[in-house]
């Protein structure tokens, strides 16, 4: 009787649990969103040459001070004494930070917080321009993504830092088909970090229009929202520029082709799982700082209000969504690479046939030194001092070009193994669109 008792009350026992679970998970769902402010800056902080750096590092430090955001993603911050500077400065506001390292020179990211930062990791893309790009300097920057982890009222963020390769010339872009590998590099890693996450955020200076192959691989692939163009409310310059002819340290002859600006500083955002984000409104600073007769920087700031929400149900999955648009952007993105392939096969072979010549120049001249030393009497081409000098250019010939050689190679490498990656990426989506 007892157990048959027991039995009998197990039905009504589970209903008041499951009432009780249903009535706990309504109260989460009507809980008022969790508002984020976001501040994002390419700071252009490159000791010894940017303008008024100290003066302009000190006055981003004030305006994060005064405004107190939730979260400030900067990048171009180049020297970690600038970085201990603004975390001296910034200890008050936001207890918790981090200086990203990578490369010759660093990556120039850092990030300030008023949450815990309970995790973080780097990743440095595998293509970062040429080494001998000298007037340049992106590969000596060490081009990466940062992720950070934070917790925020029981919400886990996964929040990106990044800056892609630039762009130098819009006409012949040298760097686009490396700029498409970050791209895509960015958009696999965020795809396969993310997963423990219930809200995904990216900010930095991609250096890609918003209609460029690279932006938009990034963003289909991820299923990344930009808040420009989802943003309730926007205040700042025109089309959510960024780099504007108003600002006194962009260089003009650079921003010809495009009279009003470019925008190439994003913030973009996504919630998986059980939350939903949205973007309240977005601001851009225009130009001159308030009460100062400087910008903050070459970029203009972009500032995002960020709500988050718990959804009623919960997502199985949030990622991209496969359509035919995917595909012919991922098809693009492969183009870019196969071409670029082809050219960096054609540099490599030029680079090892000069090194091959150049080696064959100093087996000459050493064996035509060791008949010297043998006592073969065998008459000199070239004077001694001549014969010294010749031996000097072919060393350095073929130091320098098997350098290029080995780097070709490596470009070749990393080239042939992301064109094989879209391969197998298109071939899975194009299974999903007949299975549909």
């Amino acid at each position: 009787m007892k157990e048959q008792d027991s039995l009998a009350f197990r039905p009504l026992l589970l209903e008041r649990q499951e009432g009780s679970a249903t009535h706990q998970l309504a109260a989460m769902d009507t809980d008022p969103p969790l508002q984020l402010r976001v501040f994002d800056l390419n700071c252009w902080a490159i000791r010894y040459l940017s303008k008024v750096r100290q003066e302009r590092i000190g006055m981003i430090g004030d305006t994060l001070s005064q405004e107190g955001f939730d979260l400030a993603l900067l990048q171009e911050v180049w020297s970690e004494r600038d970085y201990c500077e603004l975390k001296q400065k910034l200890t008050a506001c936001y207890p918790y930070s981090h200086y990203f390292k990578s490369g010759v020179i660093g990556s120039g990211f850092c990030v300030f917080s008023r949450y815990p930062i309970l995790d973080t990791f780097l990743y440095q893309y595998s293509l970062n321009g040429y080494p001998y790009m000298l007037q340049h300097g992106d590969w000596f920057c060490g081009k990466a993504v940062g992720l950070l982890i934070i917790k925020i009222c029981g919400i886990i963020f996964h929040v990106y830092v990044t800056h892609l390769l630039a762009e130098y010339c819009r006409d012949k872009d040298a760097y686009l088909p490396h700029r498409v590998v970050q791209a895509w590099e960015l958009a696999q890693f965020i795809q396969h970090t993310s997963k423990g996450a219930d809200v995904v955020l990216l900010g930095g200076d991609l250096n890609m229009h918003p209609g460029d192959i690279g932006i938009r691989l990034l963003r289909g692939w991820t299923g990344l929202r930009d808040s420009f163009a989802d943003a309730d409310r926007f205040e700042g310059c025109e089309d959510g520029y960024t780099l504007v002819p108003a600002n006194c340290f962009t260089v003009n002859k650079e921003l010809q082709p495009f009279p009003l600006g470019i925008r190439i500083d994003y913030i973009l955002y996504k919630g998986l799982s059980r939350f939903v984000v949205k973007c309240d409104s977005l601001v851009t600073t225009t130009g001159t700082a308030p009460g100062k007769s400087i910008p903050y920087s070459d970029h203009e700031a972009v500032i995002a209000t960020l709500s988050v929400q718990r959804r009623e149900e919960a997502k199985g999955s949030s990622g991209s969504a496969v359509g035919p648009e995917l595909v012919d952007v991922v098809n693009e993105a492969r183009a870019e690479v196969r071409v670029r392939l082809h050219a960096a096969e054609r540099q490599r072979y030029s680079n090892g046939r000069m090194a091959s010549l150049a080696l064959l120049l100093l087996l000459l001249q050493a064996a035509m030194g060791l008949s010297s030393l043998a006592g073969w009497d065998s008459p000199q081409p070239f004077p001694k001092f001549s014969s010294s000098l010749l031996s000097l250019l072919a060393t350095v010939v073929l130091l320098l070009w098997m350098g290029l050689y080995v780097f070709h190679t490596i470009e070749v490498r990393v080239l042939q193994g992301t064109e094989e990656q879209m391969r197998l990426a298109l071939q899975v989506l194009q299974d999903k669109l007949s299975s549909m």
